[in-house]
């Protein structure tokens, strides 16, 4: 497991992965690519990407669970802030939820010899409910790495 921090209103969460960082960044804005991986047998299934990777655009994903609790399906969404490929992916994220306050996920790739150090920051969770809800993150880098690796 990778480690995880938490710091007030910010979970920090990082992984190293075998495969260029130009490949890890394709995974994170191709809808194609990303129904394909952030998925975890018998939890859950993103079942519909829509995405408009550049500053201002939209995008989409409504996730299908099930297992620990967790039926139903759920969507995500939000807007695009920074795109700079392959390094620095920012947006805002909104579950659709009464009472979820939007917040900010933040991707920084870098690369060193075709093995990328991948930080995820998501940030403006601002209560302790809110931060269990999106406290996550090891799970999606470990189903990135798994991916990206495989791919290489």
């Amino acid at each position: 497991m990778n480690p995880t921090t938490v710091c007030e209103d910010t979970i920090v969460q990082e992984v190293t992965i075998k495969a260029p960082a130009e490949r890890i960044f394709e995974a994170l804005i191709n809808p194609t690519e990303i129904l394909k991986w952030w998925a975890s047998e018998g939890k859950f299934q993103a079942t519909l990407a829509e995405f408009d990777p550049r500053p201002g655009g939209k995008w989409k994903m409504r996730v299908a669970g099930g297992g620990c609790g967790n039926s139903g399906w759920s969507v995500v969404s939000g807007e695009y802030r920074t795109v700079e490929p392959p390094t620095l992916l920012i947006f805002t994220w909104n579950r659709d939820e009464e009472g979820h306050p939007e917040t900010l996920v933040r991707w920084e790739l870098e690369e060193n010899g075709g093995v990328t150090n991948v930080r995820v920051t998501h940030s403006g969770l601002t209560s302790e409910s809110v931060r269990a809800r999106n406290n996550g993150w090891w799970m999606i880098v470990e189903l990135l790495q798994a991916y990206a690796e495989s791919r290489v």
